[in-house]
């Protein structure tokens, strides 16, 4: 979850903008291309691999019911012991190399994937279509506006919707490295945020902590449940009780 430095030197992405053909790229104080279909994201039920930008708010009775349905096929199991756990377990932060993802061996690593994906007004380092160095980011935890440099960049976190200990503890310390490797670097799993906000998650699931804009626990739970279910990975039973309140049950 914590925030991992910026790699350099990554060119080539092609990575698509809100209208599906590649952003022109910008160099660092000239042009920009926007990275967001919206300026509050999309649903997550209409975005099951991750790879449109931002996380929506869920707010008709129609969807909070295909929430519920999508929440209720999450297994459950008691939280494991944390022994062993180690970030490197799940590979070097944001590695470009994990395999059966999207967005893998595409030239940038995951975190500034990311940001292309969810940020506004997008402006890179001179001579790279990678390294984002300022942009615009709705933080739908929030529902913020962040204007954010390189310089400052603490104030944007990666974090992972399923935190990687809380993974381990629920199953993924038995799972071999390239499995980790794609979860910690699944898109689906990933999502751009304010950096204090995401620190004071720390590894906790959704009965610990929720973002602090209500509107959006619905979606996050809506997150929390596609990423365990594409992993098979179970939830405590608290946690599951909490992502079904969240929309609704």
């Amino acid at each position: 979850m914590l925030l991992a430095a910026v790699l350099s030197g990554c060119t080539g992405t092609g990575f698509p903008d809100a209208s599906g053909t590649p952003g022109s790229p910008a160099s660092e104080g000239g042009g920009a291309s926007g990275g967001g279909s919206s300026a509050h994201g999309t649903s997550p039920l209409a975005d099951p691999d991750g790879t449109r930008p931002g996380l929506a708010v869920l707010s008709s009775a129609k969807d909070k019911a295909t929430a519920r349905t999508l929440i209720s096929k999450v297994s459950t199991k008691g939280r494991g012991p944390k022994t062993g756990y180690d970030r490197d377990e799940f590979g070097y932060a944001w590695m470009d190399t994990a395999d059966g993802v999207p967005l893998a061996r595409n030239g940038c690593d995951t975190r500034n994937d990311l940001l292309k994906r969810d940020g506004q007004n997008l402006q890179f380092r001179k001579g790279s279509d990678c390294v984002v160095v300022s942009m615009t980011l709705y933080d739908p935890y929030t529902a913020k506006d962040i204007a954010w440099k390189k310089s400052e960049a603490a104030e944007v976190q990666i974090d992972h919707v399923v935190p990687l200990s809380y993974a381990w503890q629920m199953g993924a310390a038995r799972w071999d490295e390239k499995k980790r490797q794609r979860l910690a670097n699944d898109v689906l799993n990933l999502l751009p945020v304010s950096g204090p906000t995401n620190s004071a998650k720390r590894d906790s699931g959704p009965a610990s902590w929720l973002p602090p804009s209500k509107p959006i626990r619905c979606s996050y739970a809506v997150r929390f449940a596609q990423v365990a279910l594409k992993y098979d990975l179970p939830v405590t039973t608290a946690d599951k009780h909490a992502m079904l309140e969240q929309c609704g049950a």
